[in-house]
């Protein structure tokens, strides 16, 4: 019998071509706060929806929450890094808003990168205001419309008698004839 149980043993003879490392799904969550920089918290744990939970809550609490999966030999891949304390302060904004008077962010709003700086409130006056320029120059096709309209009828009607005359008679003898046509023909 061997002296030491077989999963105590450091040396293996065969080599097996899959990792050994320990704890390689563990992930780890670190947060910290602008008003304590000095005093961080940091959680480890296997379980992925207890991470997600600890993400949440400390994001509740207006921490930057970093989020990192465990990825062997103590290298860490962040998978997310959420500013608590900007949500906050967007949902603190979202309320003064919703106080004004003003109408509730939409639920899939998010910001892209050409519009970052601007808030959803500003798109949707943007918007607003280029329905407004839309309607404004439909107007004036509109008007021009009725207007060359208005012109044709004036014109039809100044014409009218012009038009409403019999065709001038023209004698035999005067009637242009077609040169193209062949001597045969004629």
């Amino acid at each position: 019998m061997s002296p030491t149980p077989k999963n105590q043993r450091t040396h293996r003879r065969k080599a097996h071509p899959r990792d050994h490392t320990t704890n390689v799904n563990a992930y780890r969550i670190e947060g910290s706060w602008d008003h304590r920089p000095d005093d961080p918290v940091a959680f480890r744990t296997a379980d992925r929806k207890r991470a997600r939970k600890l993400v949440r809550d400390l994001a509740e609490k207006g921490a930057f929450v970093i989020f990192q999966e465990h990825m062997g030999w103590d290298r860490w891949r962040t998978l997310r890094e959420v500013d608590g304390a900007a949500q906050l302060a967007e949902q603190a904004a979202e309320q003064q808003l919703a106080a004004a008077g003003h109408p509730p962010t939409p639920p899939g709003y998010r910001p892209d990168a050409d519009d970052r700086h601007r808030t959803w409130l500003a798109r949707a006056e943007a918007r607003a205001e280029a329905d407004q320029r839309a309607a404004e120059q439909a107007a004036r096709a509109q008007a021009e419309a009725d207007a060359r309209r208005r012109r044709l009828a004036a014109e039809a009607h100044t014409h009218a008698r012009t038009l409403m005359a019999a065709p001038a008679i023209v004698r035999p003898e005067n009637r242009q004839r077609a040169r193209h046509i062949t001597g045969a023909q004629r």
